[in-house]
């Protein structure tokens, strides 16, 4: 199965930007992570999660020269919105991993919304896209190793186009069918309240970034794909997206920096590989303005690719693949699946107060197929915002994320012990315990020192010195400027 049949993107190359509604000093508090109904208190003032939303812009505090010009209310008017995030992150791990070090990355984000509407009188259309520039060093690349990338903004240096889609709402807005270069970490397994955290996984989680070619459609590679959403009220959605199953032509599973060097601008455009098709049901629940219960959703979902992968294990002929004898080339599977389940839970709620208090999720996922490195992975969290008195704007968080190696890759590292007599460590799992505290400096600008805990990093893959990596420590902070 293959995407030729997907149609030839026709709209023109646009910055793209989520909305601008920060002209004020206001919250968008009516859509949450995802493009949801908002049900996380705790959802924080700035994310780099590929699904968190626009909320304030540093405009107001830079007085005359926020909008020097004032174009800004100018191209709103017309349908023109445009934003810019600008996000740099310290980190260093003075324990454990492959070795100890330090880095400094940062990102540019620069987007554009074009309402059709206001600018041609064409209903319900949105031309919409995303343009990242990237610099720095990985953390995890380079010193950690692990497999839970320790920033969800690492990824090689380079200027990309990130998405770029053109959206039509039909059916008094029920309907929004979207097509275009598009990201699944934006809409799909997504938790609000995760949001709030630096590790990747907690935005498009490992098992999917691990088991599916180039990591997926997600940070910082797209594919062309057709993505419907419907949404017939009382809190229901249903939404399906078909995506060329591979962003880079790597043809291989997992995050290789080398799917980053083939798709180096994010204009390739693919869509004659094997396809990716990700759906999922979601009922959000006391998400009216009169509700007396606390907001939550819960959503069911999963993913099926149609490619061919090698097998972990055994070539094509059947031997194990650490027999000095066997040809080296993986024995051929069929395509990669997997199942997953989020709740997203506002658990307490500052009187009066519709965007403060405590927020809780989890998510699991399950991936049977023998394609997959990662065969199961569950994360957890809780996220305060608002815990003391007079910083109303900053959030508290501390999760959990565990990923475990499947059977196959697990006895493939005993295949090596077995047929090299040479003692190994043998991959088991992976997890990351992470604390952070955003703080809002002004309205579009945050600070967000943060603690990470890697156990077993690369999932106990042994080192140089032949033994299991050292458990690391990672510390760091991360500054975000929004306008």
């Amino acid at each position: 199965m293959s995407l030729k049949l997907l149609p030839r993107l026709t709209v023109g190359l646009a910055l793209a930007a989520a909305p601008a509604a920060a002209q004020q000093h206001v919250r968008t508090i009516h859509e949450g992570a995802g493009a949801d109904p908002r049900i996380s208190v705790s959802q924080p003032e700035s994310t780099s999660q590929a699904s968190g939303g626009y909320v304030r812009s540093i405009e107001p505090s830079l007085g005359p020269l926020g909008d020097p010009l004032g174009i800004r209310p100018v191209l709103k008017a017309r349908g023109i919105e445009y934003s810019l995030t600008y996000i740099a992150d310290v980190l260093g791990n003075p324990t454990g991993g492959l070795r100890q070090g330090a880095i400094v990355e940062d990102r540019l984000n620069l987007r554009l919304n074009l309402n059709l509407d206001r600018l041609a009188g064409w209903e319900g259309a949105t031309i919409h896209a995303n343009a990242y520039f990237i610099h720095g060093t990985g953390l995890s690349r380079y010193y950690v190793g692990d497999l839970l990338t320790t920033s969800v903004i690492e990824a090689l240096p380079s200027s990309r186009l990130y998405v770029l889609w053109f959206d039509q709402s039909l059916m008094d807005g029920q309907l929004g069918l979207r097509i275009g270069q598009q990201a699944a970490d934006t809409e799909f397994f997504v938790s609000q309240t995760a949001t709030l955290f630096v590790n990747s996984t907690f935005g498009w989680p490992a098992i999917t970034g691990l088991d599916l070619p180039s990591g997926g459609p997600a940070y910082p590679l797209s594919a062309p794909a057709i993505r419907a959403k419907y949404a017939p009220g009382n809190g229901f959605s249903l939404q399906v997206g078909l995506y060329d199953g591979d962003p880079a032509g790597a043809n291989r599973p997992g995050q290789d920096p080398e799917a980053q060097r083939l798709n180096r601008t994010g204009t390739s455009f693919r869509t004659n590989d094997p396809a990716l098709i990700v759906a999922e049901a979601t009922y959000a629940y006391n998400i009216e303005p009169e509700a007396k219960g606390l907001p939550g959703d819960i959503t069911l979902g999963g993913w099926q690719h149609f490619g061919r992968f090698d097998s972990l294990r055994f070539d094509i002929t059947g031997v194990p693949l650490a027999d000095p004898n066997a040809s080296g080339i993986g024995r051929p599977l069929r395509g990669n699946a997997g199942l997953y389940a989020i709740y997203d839970q506002t658990l307490y709620r500052e009187s009066g107060k519709d965007d403060e208090g405590l927020g809780f999720f989890v998510r699991a996922a399950y991936s049977p197929t023998r394609s997959s490195l990662v065969d199961a992975y569950v994360d957890t969290g809780l996220a305060y915002k608002g815990l003391f008195e007079g910083r109303d704007d900053d959030t508290v968080g501390v999760s959990l994320a565990h990923a475990r190696i499947s059977d196959d890759a697990r006895r493939a590292d005993r295949d090596t012990i077995v047929y090299t007599g040479v003692p190994m460590p043998r991959r088991r799992a992976e997890t990351v315990l992470e604390a952070t505290y955003q703080a809002a400096v002004v309205p579009g600008f945050t600070v967000q020192p943060d603690i990470q805990y890697v156990f077993h990093p690369g999932a106990g893959v042994a080192g140089p010195d032949g033994r299991r990596l050292r458990n690391a420590a990672v510390l760091g902070v991360r500054a975000t400027v929004q306008y």
